[in-house]
């Protein structure tokens, strides 16, 4: 049984739609130990102070891995790699080796020296990021930051080792690292916040960032890559590595300079209003992560590999495929989260110091986030295109126009929210907030899809000038129609089930609650199955075969031979 389960660590899945599948169904499984996390820590804090310091006391080792850790992200890396790798073969020699163990060397100078740096000087740059701290809650910030800080460390190292485990299509490894990251968190939560506080669950985070790492190593090791520092390094190979991933590197910084904008202006709210916004950020990227990232991440060393070869077609077919399974899953997910939002909300989050209020503004904020769902899944997968091109200027300078929308989009819809009634009227009623208090915060996750859906379009746009000139066919069209017309039949049959089922189970439990949304989800989910079946969409019918295929009992495939 055992030798069963670790016959999975070196199973090889090349099908885009299986490795899909595959880092969909641990994605989910990541993403439910993510809600018991997040549960968790709504039921003993709730929407407090104490919270706010330790979603705020991510930003800035998160800042920090985006703008430094990504210069040697897997998507850059795997293009090198497979160079280094292809020579080997055709060789006998021990490049690609060679150019992993450099770049963890001088990747490991380099952080270790700037989070050095930034730790001496976490006062002031904590007093920049929440404004509206004070006090005990400021020093508490910057304590638990400076711990924060080994994580970007081993998530660079974990993202390192990542690149030969997707290279080689393991897919099953790499998508358990947000599982165990996820179990290190709840560990923090339930033992260590115990004994520490605050300080307790940084520690948690430490440990789920060492776990990622740790589950990859045997899996590399079996290919004879075991990191180690170097005396002599490439600088100018290094250079090309840094030169192109710069762009992409400065385009994710710009994202997570957004959100670094958006918790600033929330520190000067309501206290609680960052643990609020992040509940609410957080549900809404469990879809982005299981059907966005998933089909992205099982695409990319396959597009990589087809734009080495200059194989177009292969290339371009492969972005419609996965395009169309995102469309296929986002937008019915989108309307069931819209619908169902308070329901979802109170089941996961609805328990201890997290009040009806707290559910009702989060459900609110969450429905705001999920109508930019699409294109946030979109984006991953053409910002992804673009890196296997080898492209990464063009999503750089579209990432920027966006995450400067979202940070003056921000300000100026809550200085409009605050000096405009009508709208203040319209968007409590639209979402059935009008008696709740602090409601202005939902002008932050409404810039945010506001900024992600400009940012799809404009992406979009320049993908079609780039790589579909001279081509008419209608790459997403008939997809989005069938699956946005099932989503709304999916939509309204979940929204009347609701008021049936509402005098059936008792809306003062917790069961009573979750079996309400879970039948009217199912009852939305079977006329959406109807709908795509009549119009014998694609994509669902790919899906049953998928799943009639088994694709989990197919043979594992041994390990290459060392070198």
């Amino acid at each position: 049984m055992v030798k069963k389960i670790l016959s999975y660590f070196h199973k090889e899945i090349p099908n885009i739609n299986q490795a899909a599948l595959l880092l969909g169904l641990f994605a989910f499984c990541s993403q439910i130990l993510a809600l018991v996390r997040d549960r968790l820590l709504a039921h003993m804090f709730g929407p407090s102070p104490s919270l706010d310091v330790y979603y705020a006391a991510f930003r800035i080792p998160d800042f920090l891995y985006i703008s430094i850790a990504s210069l040697a992200s897997i998507t850059v890396l795997v293009p090198f790699f497979i160079k280094h790798h292809d020579h080997d073969e055709q060789h006998g020699t021990h490049e690609s080796k060679r150019f992993l163990n450099e770049v963890f060397t001088a990747f490991l100078l380099v952080m270790i020296g700037i989070s050095v740096v930034v730790c001496i000087f976490m006062p002031w740059f904590a007093k920049l990021l929440a404004p509206g701290f004070s006090g005990d809650q400021l020093h508490t910030l910057v304590q638990v930051s400076r711990i924060m800080l080994i994580s970007p460390i081993l998530f660079g190292v974990s993202n390192l080792v990542a690149t030969v485990t997707q290279f080689h299509k393991k897919f099953f490894v790499y998508a358990l690292g947000p599982v165990f990251y996820n179990i290190g968190i709840l560990i923090g939560i339930l033992l260590f916040s115990k004994y520490f506080g605050v300080v307790g669950l940084a520690l948690g985070v430490i440990l789920g960032a060492l776990l990622q790492l740790i589950i990859q190593i045997p899996v590399i090791a079996r290919h004879g890559y075991i990191l180690r520092v170097t005396r002599k390094i490439d600088w100018n190979e290094l250079r090309d590595v840094v030169k192109l991933s710069l762009p992409r590197t400065l385009g994710l910084a710009m994202n997570s300079i957004a959100i670094m904008g958006i918790v600033s202006l929330a520190s000067l709210f309501t206290p609680g209003s960052i643990s609020i916004f992040t509940f609410s950020y957080n549900l809404q990227s469990v879809p982005v992560n299981i059907f966005g990232v998933s089909y992205a991440v099982a695409a990319f060393p396959i597009l990589a590999k087809f734009y080495s070869k200059e194989d177009k077609e292969g290339f371009l077919n492969h972005i419609k495929v996965a395009g169309r399974q995102i469309i296929f899953w986002s937008l019915p997910v989108m309307c069931l989260f819209i619908v169902l939002r308070a329901q979802i909300v109170r089941v996961i989050l609805g328990s201890g110091r997290f009040s009806w209020a707290d559910t009702r503004l989060t459900a609110a904020a969450l429905a705001l986030f999920v109508i930019s769902l699409v294109a946030q899944n979109l984006i991953a997968l053409l910002v992804r295109g673009y890196y296997a091109s080898g492209n990464t200027k063009r999503p750089l300078i579209v990432n920027i126009i966006s995450s400067v929308l979202i940070v003056f989009g921000s300000f100026g819809l809550v200085s409009a929210y605050d000096h405009t009634p009508v709208m203040r009227y319209f968007i409590e009623s639209l979402l059935r907030v009008d008696d709740v208090a602090n409601t202005k915060l939902l002008m932050l996750p409404l810039a945010y899809s506001i900024g992600s859906i400009i940012n799809f379009f404009i992406l979009w746009i320049y993908f079609q000038k780039d790589f579909l000139k001279g081509r008419t066919e209608s790459f997403f069209g008939k997809t989005f129609i069938q699956s946005f017309s099932a989503a709304c039949f999916m939509g309204f049959t979940s929204y009347h089930a609701l008021g049936v089922f509402a005098p059936v189970f008792n809306q003062e439990t917790f069961f009573g609650i979750f079996l309400q949304g879970f039948f009217a989800g199912i009852v939305g989910i079977i006329f959406g199955i109807f709908i795509l079946g009549l119009m014998k969409n694609e994509q669902f019918l790919e899906l049953k075969s998928t799943l009639h295929s088994k694709f989990w009992k197919s043979k594992s495939i041994p390990p290459a031979t060392e070198l």
